[in-house]
């Protein structure tokens, strides 16, 4: 008989992503849906003993929710100099008229910046200036943004530091940076060319129109002197965002640091102005969605799903590494991929201590929660910053079809993440001797 508390766990869990994902259908806004969540899952733990409201505030990854807040006062303070107007021009100008060159130009640099930063940290600098680009060439920005979401994702899977989950997993199994890198580049490097290609097929239609525009390259800084500082700012924080191990920074650190020296180098900033800018709804959505799933790992759901794998891991290694991939691809897309990293590592650890050879599972597990995040709207932090900022043009331009809708990802990004995960499903099979 199905325990009746997993059973009510899993059911809050579909209810809550049921009315995230239909969104449009209802009209009701998805942090609402996520706070109703919250407190059903919050109700039901008291009740079966399994969650509190403690172990509630304890669940959110307050990390995340300070650097997003952080980010964006930095990203509002930037967007006043006239910097990320005079770099979307040069973007713009190097991408000789081509729709799909310019998409490679943004994603290469994307990719880059989030195997060194976090993704959510990449998409948060990207973003506006994506949609600035889009507006001086008259194009559609949504291919771009999505392209920006999901090749972040991607890129951010090749390092220690560019997924938590890629540090939950590095700090259990004892793989430094290096070796991470090694193990990961070239999965991640089949995985980015087929996301890049199912992008270009898929918006084949919206991609085709040239660039008519004519692009000159000229500055356009309102305050030069702003962004010379803000971008000095940025590279402080980037070397320490690189050894925040070290200096045991959690990120939000890192980022508070740099906005309270950036508030005082430019000393004619209003706090008030530039804290305007924050987008509450999305920081109330991801604290609810936080509560939820911390819901879900405090029942043992999660953990009971990933004990089920033991004997096919014990007695067929191979075809276990596939599935932990899948799997974890699969539940990454619909609800968040570190508790799912965090239900999986004592399994793998338990096994490790028994003198069973997981090497491979580790690196299954960190391709597939990364990968995964691709497959829906809410299967990354970056992914929902995007969705944010879609909608957000869509208001202020009075034209609904610029946002982002759950359908359209799903349609978009469903294909990408299969032939991404194809990808990583052919390295292990082919490579599963060394990495083993």
């Amino acid at each position: 008989m199905p325990d009746p508390m997993l059973v009510l766990t899993g059911t809050i869990l579909v209810l809550t992503f049921t009315g995230i994902f239909t969104e449009k259908v209802h009209g009701i806004e998805r942090a609402k849906f996520a706070m109703a969540g919250a407190g059903a899952m919050i109700i039901a733990g008291q009740v079966f003993g399994f969650y509190s409201p403690q172990a509630a505030i304890e669940a959110i990854d307050w990390n995340v929710i300070f650097l997003l807040a952080i980010m964006m006062i930095i990203v509002s303070i930037m967007t006043t100099t006239g910097g990320f107007e005079h770099i979307a021009h040069g973007i713009a100008a190097r991408a000789g008229g081509s729709q799909f060159r310019l998409i490679f130009l943004l994603g290469a640099a994307v990719s880059v910046f989030s195997m060194l930063l976090d993704n959510v940290t990449t998409v948060i600098i990207f973003g506006p200036l994506i949609v600035l680009i889009c507006q001086m060439t008259a194009i559609n920005p949504i291919p771009f943004l999505i392209a920006a979401a999901m090749l972040s994702n991607t890129g951010g899977v090749a390092t220690l530091v560019g997924d938590p989950p890629n540090m939950m997993i590095g700090s259990a199994a004892d793989i430094g940076f290096l070796p991470f890198l090694l193990h990961m580049i070239v999965p991640v490097v089949l995985s980015w060319v087929a996301i890049l290609l199912t992008i270009r097929y898929l918006f084949r239609r919206s991609l085709l129109p040239p660039i008519t525009i004519p692009v000159v390259w000229q500055e356009h800084f309102t305050h030069r002197n702003l962004w010379n500082k803000s971008m000095g700012v940025l590279a402080l924080m980037l070397i320490l965002f690189l050894f925040h191990d070290l200096l045991a920074w959690p990120p939000w650190i890192v980022a508070a640091t740099g906005l309270t020296l950036l508030l005082f180098l430019a000393e004619r900033v209003s706090l008030e102005e530039v804290t305007a800018h924050i987008e509450t709804p999305l920081l109330i959505f991801f604290i609810a969605l936080f509560i939820v799933i911390g819901g879900v790992e405090r029942s043992g759901l999660l953990h009971h799903a990933g004990t089920l794998m033991k004997p096919l891991i014990l007695h067929q290694p191979l075809i276990a590494a596939l599935v932990l991939l899948w799997v974890a691809a699969l539940l990454s897309a619909l609800i968040d991929n570190i508790p799912f990293t965090a239900a999986m590592i004592p399994v793998l650890t338990s096994l490790k201590h028994q003198g069973i050879d997981v090497d491979v599972l580790w690196w299954s597990l960190a391709l597939g929660v990364g990968m995964g995040g691709n497959g829906s709207h809410i299967g990354s932090t970056a992914n929902i910053y995007i969705v944010t900022v879609s909608e957000q043009l869509a208001r202020k331009t009075g034209n609904p079809d610029l946002q982002i809708t759950p359908g359209l990802w799903l349609r978009m990004g469903t294909p990408a993440m299969l032939l991404s995960l194809l990808a990583c499903s052919l390295f292990i099979l082919v490579a599963y001797p060394w990495i083993s």
